[in-house]
């Protein structure tokens, strides 16, 4: 009990830093800088403290996918400066936790924010929320914007890391930002406090290297900008973990038991924090039972 407990709070924390810079993880951001990198054609990655920030600079103006914490809100906006004097005029939500859109509130004073129609549910639904951090434009269904001469797709996921996941792909610079349905160099986290589901995870996975171009850039969620190679590797991994932990759930294992068996995790032992990635899949499989 003390450790759904302990997830719980954790996802409150992720959660409520969308709306409050108080409820933030303790840290200091006055000494975090913003660093900028050109990925191809429009698209640029901004990485600070949180989840990756992809961006879209061109004629029409700015584009931003995820704004990470509030207090970094106004480094983003220099950063985005540098970029182009052109406004920003859009911001796409991948999901709801607080390291992506903890920005939500300052930069939705300025631009259309975006996102799915869950995850606008459930920010609603919080105490303390600030108006304009709530997304205006929602979608259930993949759908696109045409900008920056060209078609940026935003795909609508079933549960995975959440019940409110999106990803985005500039069809013309070939650049994918899955949000946390992909970490590169890290464990990743299913989130089922917030309707996520690790099944659907990975068959989020799959639906997109059924169609993504073998030579498409991938901005993951947190860590460096991989290849389609890179997210396939990932997908091999959940479904070995999957697999693992379905074995220990038949063979009547407690869930200390099973993040006990890291064996198959060896080979990934310089990610961080297998046994919370080993508590997030175990949780799932028995809370969302087909």
């Amino acid at each position: 009990m003390k450790t759904r407990g302990s997830l719980n709070l954790l996802a409150a924390m992720l959660l409520a830093g969308a709306m409050t810079a108080s409820a933030q993880p303790r840290q200091d951001f006055s000494k975090v800088e913003i660093k900028e990198t050109p990925i191809a054609g429009n698209v640029h990655l901004l990485e600070g403290s949180g989840g990756n920030i992809g961006v879209s600079a061109g004629p029409d103006g700015v584009l931003i996918i995820d704004d990470e914490f509030l207090p970094l809100a106004e480094k983003i906006e220099a950063a985005l400066g540098k970029l182009s004097d052109q406004p920003l005029q859009y911001v796409i939500n991948t999901h709801i936790h607080g390291d992506h859109i903890g920005g939500n509130a300052y930069f939705g004073k300025k631009a259309k924010i975006i996102a799915s129609a869950n995850l606008r549910s459930r920010l609603a639904a919080q105490t303390n929320v600030a108006p304009s951090a709530l997304p205006v434009i929602t979608f259930t269904h993949d759908t696109s914007l045409y900008f920056n001469g060209e078609e940026i797709k935003i795909i609508a996921f079933g549960p995975g890391h959440t019940d409110g996941d999106a990803a985005v792909y500039f069809t013309g610079s070939k650049v994918l930002h899955l949000g946390d349905q992909f970490v590169n160099g890290r464990f990743p986290y299913v989130d089922v406090a917030n309707g996520g589901d690790v099944k659907g995870y990975l068959k989020n996975l799959d639906v997109v290297l059924a169609w993504v171009p073998a030579d498409t850039k991938i901005i993951p969620g947190h860590g460096a900008v991989g290849s389609v190679e890179d997210l396939k590797k990932f997908r091999d991994f959940v479904q070995e973990s999957i697999d693992a932990v379905q074995q220990d759930i038949a063979a009547g294992k407690t869930l200390d038991q099973a993040k006990a068996n890291t064996e198959f995790l060896d080979k990934y032992k310089q990610w961080r924090n297998g046994g919370r990635w080993l508590e997030a899949v175990y949780r799932s499989l028995n809370t969302n039972k087909a």
